[in-house]
């Protein structure tokens, strides 16, 4: 049997079928890789495809030898990789955008919904003897925030922003955006939103969702003097990068009242939370599955196996952000 042409090393396991046409395919295999595991995976590899949570640096890039031709990120972001180390070496790098919007989205709205109706208290207390012994509760009791009509801020104008802009139109919101320049495709119908200043948006918001990068000028966008400015009773979510948002003053918000609810899928020092937002009933946290539907996830599969055949069918991946 003939040695295959080329290796392919995946550092986690990934829905759908990753076989790719002509080449050997590795699989690391553990979601707690250390970076030492990663050195030691990536030798003789002629294409990687790596989480957002592999930093791919000189280091890795020196480990992996001079045959490294791709690296494929499984996710849209790719803050964990050193663009310029990769040009410099010719490096192709590659992610998986539009495969992550719906779902990314859906997410999104399952925390606005649940911060504003309350889910996570509720949710514990039907559960809980309480309920029996309570009663029936009155109308005054587990009182959520309606959306009809609020303000919905969109921090980021990019493709997940729009589709979950798109979902707040039915529940007849009005939208706001933010973003370094200005979105044409978000001003006209059927969104209809209006741009404005991060500081403008947060003092009219009543809804905030972030989905801005994680960039040196991002890091910490949302922080204790932003959220001051925000209505009291607003919500914030999150589901872009967890460092985008200062954690330890979003305690502090929802401890003094200020916020209604927050919705987390990301967090600062992820995999570890907060232990204010785990110990507060209006924080709905999940485990960063923005884009964990079957669908999507095997979507990503095949545009990491399509990029990597077209690298080397030496034409241009389909989705090479460098």
């Amino acid at each position: 049997m003939s040695t295959p042409e080329r290796t392919v090393g995946f550092t986690r396991t990934v829905p759908g079928n990753p076989e790719i046409t002509g080449a050997c395919v590795r699989t690391l295999g553990s979601n707690k890789a250390t970076k030492q595991a990663l050195l030691g995976f990536v030798p003789g590899l002629d294409a990687l495809v790596t989480m957002y949570t592999d930093p791919v640096d000189e280091a890795l890039l020196d480990a992996a030898g001079d045959q490294l031709k791709i690296i494929c990120n499984f996710a849209v972001g790719f803050d964990n990789i050193d663009i310029s180390a990769c040009k410099n070496r010719g490096v192709t790098v590659c992610n998986t955008p539009d495969a992550v919007t719906e779902g990314t989205a859906n997410i999104a709205w399952l925390l606005i919904l649940s911060a504003a109706r309350r889910l996570i208290e509720a949710d514990r207390y039907a559960r809980s003897p309480a309920y029996a012994q309570h009663g029936h509760l009155g109308m005054d009791e587990f009182l959520g925030m309606d959306l009809c009509s609020k303000n919905l801020l969109i921090v980021g104008a990019g493709r997940i922003g729009y589709a979950t802009a798109q979902r707040a139109k039915a529940f007849g919101m009005n939208i706001l955006y933010v973003a370094r320049s200005r979105h044409l495709d978000f001003e006209m119908a059927p969104l209809g939103a209006t741009r404005v200043s991060l500081e403008e948006g947060l003092t009219q918001a009543d809804v905030v969702s972030v989905h801005t990068p994680l960039t040196q000028q991002t890091r910490h966008l949302i922080n204790g003097q932003n959220l001051k400015l925000l209505k009291e009773g607003a919500i914030l979510v999150n589901t872009s990068r967890g460092p985008v948002v200062d954690e330890s003053a979003l305690v502090d918000a929802l401890d003094s009242g200020r916020l209604f609810g927050v919705g987390l899928d990301v967090f600062e020092q992820e995999p570890v939370v907060h232990p204010g937002l785990i110990a507060h009933e209006r924080a709905v946290l999940t485990p960063h599955i923005g884009s964990a539907e079957v669908r999507w996830r095997e979507a990503m599969t095949q545009m990491v196996c399509t990029n990597i055949e077209t690298q080397f069918a030496g034409k241009t991946p389909p989705n090479q952000i460098a």
